[in-house]
């Protein structure tokens, strides 16, 4: 069963963006590691784009028929998330950044289950700015040679006062 869970931390901090493996991560069969290395390469792509405000060319690391679902509600594909949803909301910020960002990853049969966990804060243009904690649970398979999201569930809530 251990087999079967493989997993990862990564730490990444919201200014530099240095991700760190962990020994467990790291002493992988080859078989998996690359895997491994791949899909969280797609997630840290993802993030470091919405740090960025940026996320031109992230279609490229979805299925074409991914389903996002946000905060309780359906999204539909990533294209259209993205056009109804992502684009026109990082569009109204000032910075957006992540940080206690951390992620495990395990390898079901062809396909990978990733849980991330983590803070962000969000500045908006006007307003506030807001912090809140966030967990994603993704689901990427691999196709064309490729790892892609084919189905992300984000949430998040504000944290309990200190």
């Amino acid at each position: 069963m251990a087999a079967a869970r493989r997993r990862i931390a990564i730490a990444a901090t919201a200014i530099g963006g240095t991700i760190s493996l962990s020994v467990a991560a790291l002493a992988q069969p080859a078989d998996r590691s690359s895997d491994l290395r791949a899909v969280t390469s797609v997630l840290a792509t993802y993030k470091a784009a919405m740090e960025r405000l940026d996320v031109r060319g992230t279609e490229r690391l979805f299925a074409p028929d991914s389903q996002i679902f946000e905060s309780g509600g359906a999204e539909g594909t990533y294209a259209e998330y993205l056009a109804h949803h992502l684009a026109p909301e990082l569009a109204e910020f000032r910075s957006f950044s992540f940080s206690d960002y951390r992620i495990d990853v395990r390898f079901v049969g062809p396909v990978a289950l990733a849980t991330e966990t983590y803070r962000f804060r969000i500045a908006p243009k006007v307003g506030d700015p807001a912090e809140r904690l966030g967990v994603a649970t993704s689901v990427l398979s691999k196709a064309g040679g490729a790892w892609r999201i084919v189905s992300m569930h984000n949430s998040a809530r504000r944290p309990k006062a200190p």
